[in-house]
Formats: structure tokens, sequence, C-alpha cells
């Protein structure tokens, strides 16, 4: 779609930024979307920042941007768009905002100083350009910063890092009244939500797509670059030889590896068997046997389904996986309709009893109505349910497409780390694999050998309905 020449553009204004070799095509395209993956000390956020900035100051790339997208913006609609009552918005999302401001902030006024008449807010991390329009850094941790302005351009920052739901839920309407961008960027910490992001833009004509590791970098960069990443990778090889650094780790950071082990993982182990062993694979729905669900129910989050076909053996088929968040009961009653399949028992944790405030009915009477009767599984400790899903493990056979994205929630659940004693807490990390491996635990806790339902609550039944029992 064309686009203006970088270096022409930093040269307006005088910022002294010379785009690497990797972001000219960037800063050329018009693409109302981009997926950014590359590895570390690839300048992503120096990048971005230039973008933002460039976007900022010149109003003629704005108004070319807005007709690429749309080419039936009339004269009085793009002036609208292009010089807005108080002025465009842009905004940089890092994980959180004290990394905004120790990372990135010092770094956005230095590349803005070279812009005369510039207003820098220090305690709002923003910079007011000359002609109105400004740029401000927040952080993913308060999400709630970010609702209600009207953004002309986002970008998240060590995207893999940020809760996937932030653009989804949050902040793609704010885009919407000026058609902005969003940009996704980072290094993948195996098949995140940012490689996934990066699945869907490689292929569609809606997105700038890219994808550098290392070697791509030492391949076409040029000058004091090279020597500092050549400098950089060599020093890390030491690291690894004494033992500071795994070889895991290094190709994860360097060459963007989808399969280096994430750091605090639950189920690495068991998932890597698996895989080695097959029981990921294509399983075809039986419909001689009844489908079973297990769910982990939010309330304002995101709720997870598994579904999943017995047999008396004890082999347990993962056919199935739904997670949508924002959604009632009523929705979820309609995706179980829209599968098709013969149910049997539906499974829910012991807070779906409790009643909710402004119905004052429980969510399992809620889902009577619907046609859904819940049998409440027993309340074990987080401990022991990841415990029963160790011990579940060499049972359990994933469909690999329909069950990809519950497959890769307990690939990324890990536990808690504690930056200031430098240590993993006994507690998990609650993001978006939280969801989907919750959903697991209580599909685990259910299927213990009768040797430790001994030592467990029996499950509360709904109605006394016997198709609603506890499984044999």
């Amino acid at each position: 779609m064309g686009g203006v020449a970088p270096a022409a553009l930093v040269r307006e204004v005088k910022v002294p930024y010379k785009p690497r070799m990797w972001a000219r095509p960037f800063h050329a395209s018009f693409a109302r979307f981009a997926a950014l993956v590359l590895h570390r000390r690839a300048g992503k956020t120096t990048c971005v920042i230039n973008h933002h900035q460039r976007a900022a100051t010149n109003d003629d790339w704005e108004r070319r941007r807005l007709l690429a997208l749309q080419p039936a913006l009339t004269e009085p609609e793009l002036k609208e768009l292009v010089r807005p009552p108080g002025g465009r918005h842009y905004g940089h999302v890092m994980p959180l905002r004290t990394q905004a401001k120790l990372v990135v902030w010092d770094k956005l006024k230095y590349y803005a100083q070279a812009i005369p008449g510039i207003r820098v807010n220090e305690s709002e991390l923003l910079v007011r350009y000359p002609n109105g329009n400004k740029l401000q850094l927040f952080g993913a941790d308060d999400p709630d910063a970010l609702r209600g302005p009207a953004f002309s351009g986002l970008s998240f920052d060590e995207y893999s890092q940020q809760p996937r739901n932030i653009f989804s839920e949050v902040l793609s309407k704010a885009l919407g009244d000026h058609l902005g961008y969003a940009i996704f960027g980072g290094t993948i910490k195996g098949q995140d939500h940012l490689w996934q992001t990066y699945q869907a833009a490689k292929d569609s004509p809606d997105w700038f797509a890219l994808w550098q590791d290392i070697d791509r970098s030492l391949a076409t960069e040029e000058g004091v670059t090279i020597k500092l990443l050549e400098q950089a990778m060599a020093d890390d090889r030491k690291l690894i030889a004494q033992g500071l650094m795994t070889e895991e780790e290094f190709e994860q950071e360097w060459y963007l590896s989808t399969d280096a082990a994430i750091k605090g993982q639950y189920y690495a182990k068991e998932l890597r068997t698996a895989k080695e062993q097959g029981r990921i694979t294509a399983v075809p729905y039986d419909p001689i046997l009844p489908v079973d669900t297990d769910w982990d129910l939010g309330v304002g989050d995101s709720t997870a389904i598994w579904f999943s076909q017995s047999l008396r053996g004890g082999e347990v088929r993962l056919i199935d996986y739904y997670e949508a968040s924002g959604e009632g009961l009523p929705h979820y009653a309609g995706v179980l309709q829209q599968k098709g399949y013969v149910y049997g028992q539906h499974w829910a944790p012991h807070d779906i009893a409790v009643k909710e405030l402004g119905s004052g009915r429980t969510r399992i009477e809620t889902a009577a109505s619907l046609g859904i009767k819940f049998t409440i599984c027993p309340n074990l400790s987080v401990d022991d349910g990841i415990h029963a899903v160790r011990m579940l493990f060499p049972r359990l056979w994933f469909d690999e497409k329909r069950t990809a994205v519950g497959v890769n929630a307990l690939r990324h659940y890990r536990k808690r780390f504690n930056a200031t004693l430098q240590e993993f807490t006994g507690t998990p990390l609650h993001d978006f694999a939280s969801h989907g491996a919750d959903a697991m635990r209580y599909l685990a806790v259910r299927h213990q050998t009768p040797r430790d339902k001994q030592t467990l609550p029996p499950p509360a039944r709904y109605g006394g309905d016997p198709a609603h029992a506890w499984m044999g």
C-alpha cells in the first residue's frame, strides 16, 4: 500500500533515530495491525516508540494511513479524524507500569526532546507534542487506566507477559472511533498468545507480520548492531558453559524456540511424555460414549470447558475444549447445544453453589433452568488437584486440533515467581492459562482411583438426579 520512507520522516523533526533493517518495511506499512516477533535486543521498543512519534507528529502520514484503510473517506471526515478535539492519542503498553517507567520513559523523552515545544508530564508518563497530539505509556497491570480514551494507535510490548484479553476485551473498541492501529510485539515464551497472534497474522492481508530470530539479524543488520549482538550471544554461551543459563533459555530468547521450557511449569514432563507417546493426536468423537464436561466458571473472567469421553479401562479422551470470557451461562448452554454431543455429566467447582448478589439465585440453579444439571466436584486444595492431574496424565489422550487452546493452557500453567526472593512460590500464577488448568484439575479430581476417593468428600448431587452421580 505504499508509505513514506522512515529516513525522510525522521529528518523532518530531526529525531536521532535510525531504523534497523527489519524495521523499515514495518514503518512503510499502512496495515492496521502488526505482529512483531523478534529476538532479545532487536530494538523492538525503540522502533515502536518512534513509529508512534512519527504518527503523532505527521498529520500527512496519518491522513494517508486512513485513506489506505478507508479510501471512501471524505475531506470533512478526514479533517475530523486527523484533527480531533483534544488531539490524537497514542499509547504504548508494557506488562507493568513500573516497567514502562523504568524501561521506556527515558527512551521516549530522549527521542522526543529534539522536537521543539513538547511538554512532558512525569506523573502521567505522557509527552504532548506542539500540534496537540500525545503519546503515553501504560502498564497492563492497570487496564482500567486505559479505559475511556479514544486511541489512534496502541502497542503492546512483551505481549506474551500481558493478559491475553487486554486487547480483545478492554482496548479493541478504544481504537474504533479513529480506525486506530495496534502493534503486538515481543519475544515469545513457547506457544503463547503472541505466538498465536503471529500465526493468525502471517497469512492475513490485514496484518504486517514479522518473525526474526538472531540468525536473520546477523545476516541482514550492519554496523555496531552486529558487533553488539555477536558479543551478547558469545557472553550467553559462556553462561551456559558455567551453568548459569540453560540451553533452552538461550534457544527461546535468541532463536524464538516454541519448544523451550517455560520456567516453573507444572506439567512440562507430562506433556512431553504425552507428545512422545503419541497421545496428542486426532481423537475423534465416539457417538456410543457420553461426553462429560468439566468447567472452570469465571465471574467477570474466562470460563473454560473440557469435553471428555471415558472408557471403562481408565482411558480418558479429551475430544474438545472451549473457552470464552465476558459471557453468561446462556452463552455456554448454546455452545453445548451447537456441539451436538450426547452428554453424560456436567461437573463444576464448589463455588457454583454460592448465591449471586444480584439475583439471589445460585449459578447452579440458573444453569439448571437452561438445561445444564451440574454435579459439584469435591473441593480439594490446589496442590492436591495438581497432583491429581499428574496422576491422571498417563491415561489422557488429547485431540490435537480441537483441544489446542486447552493444551496450551496446560503448557503455560506455572508457579508464581517472587522477584524479590528470586524463587518460585508454592502458588500458581493467575494468568490466561489458569482457567483451562483449573478445569483440568476438577476433571482429574473426579477421576481419582477408588483408593484415593476414600479420602475425599462425596460430590454434591444436583436435585438427587442419578444421572449426575459420582463416576465409578
